[in-house]
């Protein structure tokens, strides 16, 4: 492909030279193969123009870059394209370059602080009920046809060329419908550029990034820019664009709802003045069963999923659904099929007398919904036993209303690690017991302190009786822990099952040598 062909698809060319060949495309120069172009990404601590040099004598063609040529010294018959936004050219040279596969499919995008995975895999089940060939990618695994492949080990948007290539295989196994899991770190960091969807949800936006984006105003303006996204997107032919509002979501709502897009349709429990809402709602420890109320008809449906959030994850799922004309029966039966996520609300047996399970919830708000679920299960019989942490290098406020909801509703609580990186884990700690506190709660009587993870669950499943909960979260689905720079593995749900047969599991570094 001629680096001029590329060039057609990339917005706000300031300047350019030159015309040729393309064989690949990478923005790390390590990766650079000759007939590559380079694209220069500037960012937070390494400026990509740096690695020109390195990139031209491993082989580029041509470069792409945002500062002026004439400050970089670039060889004077050396192609290249000057633009606005080197990471934004980023994603838009891959879509081109893979012939723009989501201009090919009918293409979902589910934002939010809490539940996008799970209404992800809602709206994946539901599209495949219909009938329609449906391709996902979700922070937990990419479904392309009959495979499931990993998306890494923490939870992210996969960098844009990694999108656009799992679309181009959804497109070359038959799919027509995709659906795609969009966090603010990749809305902001453009990984989703090259992407035209048709129809934008929300979930919910609570506390969470802040440190990350900078404010609470950048963190939703993230998840906007998806909203924003739909007045720009490729047209369909018969497909709407859509935007997909949480009506008991103060966060996100109003704002949101200004965004002008062709047909909004809001979903709700606590609100009025909704389409999509669900009634006569019966929650038990097996499930959900609700009547299903909307424009499009009633219908009862019955859920395999636990606790009042999830009905709020099963109404954004049905209401993208309903909106693009998929059926009632389709609804029905999509949302029966999913019976869990992985590291969502996953019960841990191994014949032990109590429950024990592994949740996500890494938030205040995810934190406070599964902790509520948990004494709506106990029902005053038992109590509830919660293990958490806070990660290092993102929103210190959200340590101390942590463990200001644990001291609010669980019973007894172990602060414990989760992806510390370069912090003083003993710091982090410190900062949630302050919120732990502010209920009155007594260290070594109704809380601790266990840096160890492994150690910490163990802490509490000794504690736990009959008809107790035993909580474990905020690490879910995730295999690796951070210590400093390194990623140390690390499941959550396998070191739960260590710790239900007395041991712990030892794989992550000694405290000693994360203090180090």
């Amino acid at each position: 492909m001629l680096l001029s062909a590329l060039r057609a698809a990339v917005p706000e060319v300031l300047e350019s030279r030159g015309d040729t060949p393309i064989a690949g495309i990478t923005d790390d120069s390590r990766q650079v193969k000759p007939g590559f172009v380079f694209v220069a990404v500037p960012g937070v601590h390494v400026d990509g123009h740096r690695f020109i040099p390195a990139a031209l004598r491993a082989g580029a063609a041509a470069v792409v870059i945002e500062r002026p040529a004439l400050t970089l010294d670039l060889p004077s018959d050396l192609p290249y394209l000057r633009v606005a936004n080197a990471r934004r050219a980023l994603g838009w040279l891959h879509a081109a370059w893979h012939g723009f596969p989501s201009r090919q499919l009918t293409l979902f995008g589910v934002t939010g602080t809490d539940g996008k995975t799970t209404t992800t895999n809602l709206l994946y089940a539901i599209l495949c009920a219909a009938g329609h060939e449906t391709g996902m990618i979700s922070t937990v695994n990419a479904r392309i046809g009959a495979l499931s492949l990993d998306t890494g080990l923490h939870t992210t948007t996969p960098p844009s060329g990694e999108v656009q290539d799992y679309l181009a295989q959804m497109v070359a196994a038959g799919a027509t419908h995709a659906v795609l899991e969009t966090t603010s770190e990749g809305l902001a960091q453009q990984r989703l550029a090259g992407c035209d969807f048709d129809v934008a949800v929300v979930t919910n936006i609570t506390h969470e990034h802040v440190t990350a984006h900078g404010s609470w105003e950048a963190y939703r303006e993230a998840k906007a820019t998806l909203f924003r996204s739909l007045a720009t997107a490729a047209r369909k032919p018969d497909v709407p664009k859509v935007a997909v509002l949480n009506r008991d979501d103060p966060g996100s709502f109003d704002y949101l709802r200004a965004i002008p897009v062709e047909q909004q349709v809001i979903y709700g429990l606590d609100s009025p003045d909704v389409d999509v809402t669900a009634t006569d709602i019966v929650y038990t420890p097996q499930g959900i069963r609700a009547v299903l109320r909307s424009p499009w008809g009633t219908v009862r449906l019955s859920s395999p999923l636990v606790g009042a959030f999830n009905v709020s994850n099963i109404l954004a799922a049905a209401s993208a659904a309903l909106a693009l004309g998929i059926s009632r029966d389709a609804v029905v039966e999509g949302v029966a099929a999913i019976s869990g996520i992985p590291g969502r609300m996953e019960r841990i047996d191994e014949g032990q007398p109590f429950t024990a399970i592994v949740d996500f919830a890494h938030t205040p708000n995810a934190l406070r919904v599964a902790l509520l679920t948990a004494r709506q299960w106990v029902a005053g019989k038992g109590r509830v036993i919660v293990v958490f942490g806070s990660a290092g290098l993102r929103d210190r406020e959200k340590r101390r209303m942590m463990g200001e909801v644990a001291g609010e509703l669980a019973d007894l609580i172990v602060l414990t690690a989760e992806d510390p990186r370069t912090e003083p884990l003993d710091d982090i700690l410190a900062e949630m017991a302050e919120g732990v506190r502010h209920h009155s709660r007594v260290e070594g009587v109704d809380f601790w302190r266990i840096p160890d993870r492994g150690a910490a669950l163990l802490h509490a499943v000794r504690m736990a009786q009959p008809d107790d909960i035993v909580l474990a979260c905020g690490k879910g689905h995730e295999q690796s822990m951070c210590f400093g720079t390194v990623e140390y593995p690390w499941d959550d749900r396998e070191a739960l099952r260590r710790a239900l047969h007395g041991e712990t599991l030892d794989t992550l570094p000694t405290h000693g040598e994360r203090e180090a």
